[in-house]
């Protein structure tokens, strides 16, 4: 496995432009808390249904985790206190009568059509078209990125 170093070194080159990369920090989070909501949204099967919490969304977190962990242990824990943002607006969604389903594929869509733009700009093939577990590194960059603005290591 990469370091985060070096997968972060890959990632960045074909995010260089600044109107890329505002358009990814904003946009990778929330494609991000999308997925985790469109998980969050599969129908349980019963067993499932009556543990607290547990749903596909956490299943699917589970071996994320595992690869943030590889990645860094700072990162991993950057990359929970996201998850776990992203489960309670799920949650909170639901509670208040939302469909976690519906806002998740909106919300999805407007952010892909931004990160498209922001590639135009650049003029760089998105990174997962090389690599699909750049789709978990974009994220990940987020957090370094901000871990680094305040100096904590990863």
């Amino acid at each position: 496995m990469r370091t985060a170093d070096q997968w972060f070194t890959e990632y960045g080159e074909s995010h260089q432009n600044a109107t890329n990369k505002a358009i990814h920090w904003v946009a990778v989070p929330l494609i991000y808390a999308t997925v985790v909501g469109l998980f969050w949204s599969i129908p349980q099967p019963e067993w499932m249904a009556q543990i607290a919490w547990l749903n596909w969304a956490v299943v699917a977190l589970v071996p994320t985790m595992l690869f943030y962990l590889l990645m860094s242990m700072p990162l991993a824990l950057g990359m929970a206190a996201l998850s776990a943002i992203c489960l309670w607006s799920c949650s909170a969604l639901q509670a208040a009568g939302q469909s976690v389903l519906w806002w998740s594929v909106g919300v999805f869509a407007l952010m892909w059509v931004f990160q498209f733009i922001g590639h135009h700009v650049e003029g760089k093939k998105p990174s997962f078209f090389k690599d699909v577990q750049f789709l978990l590194v974009g994220p990940a960059w987020v957090i370094g990125f901000l871990y680094r603005k305040v100096g904590i290591r990863y």
